[in-house]
């Protein structure tokens, strides 16, 4: 007969999930279900329990992913938008944004830009020096005041 497969106990499951989706921080959630930091130091050891934990991790990652996702194309729209704000500071932060986004990759879906299909995926874009972020925004403060 084989041996009962070691499973995570209720308390333990609870604890990784109000982990993600309480209002408290780690030591909020073990104060709540009276566990020691040796104890979760412990758990935290236990191959069972951290497979657990990371596969929890991974799922809140991807949820979060797929939400920026779904929203991406509304932000984006919003901060081209605020680019003609009446509010100068306003119009130049958000042309500062999207800058950044063009020199370094796509922050809100996490995608990388690549410069051409020549590119290896591992190769990154040059970022932008101060001066060419200067210029450009130079540029586009001219154009709004054509």
């Amino acid at each position: 007969m084989m041996a009962k497969e070691k499973q995570l106990s209720k308390r333990q499951l609870a604890v990784i999930e109000d982990m993600f989706t309480g209002e408290l921080d780690e030591q909020g959630v073990l104060d709540k279900y009276k566990i020691s930091r040796g104890l979760y130091s412990r758990w935290l050891a236990d191959e069972l329990f951290a497979e657990r934990y990371e596969k929890r991790i991974a799922w809140a990652y991807r949820h979060s992913a797929a939400l920026i996702a779904r929203y991406a194309p509304l932000a984006a729209t919003r901060l081209v938008e605020l680019t003609e704000s009446e509010k100068g500071e306003t119009a130049r932060k958000a042309c500062v944004d999207i800058i950044s986004m063009g020199s370094s990759g796509d922050r809100l879906t996490g995608t990388k830009v690549m410069p051409d299909n020549n590119a290896s995926p591992n190769d990154e874009p040059p970022p932008l020096s101060p001066q060419t972020a200067g210029k450009l925004l130079a540029v586009l403060a001219e154009e709004k005041n054509d």
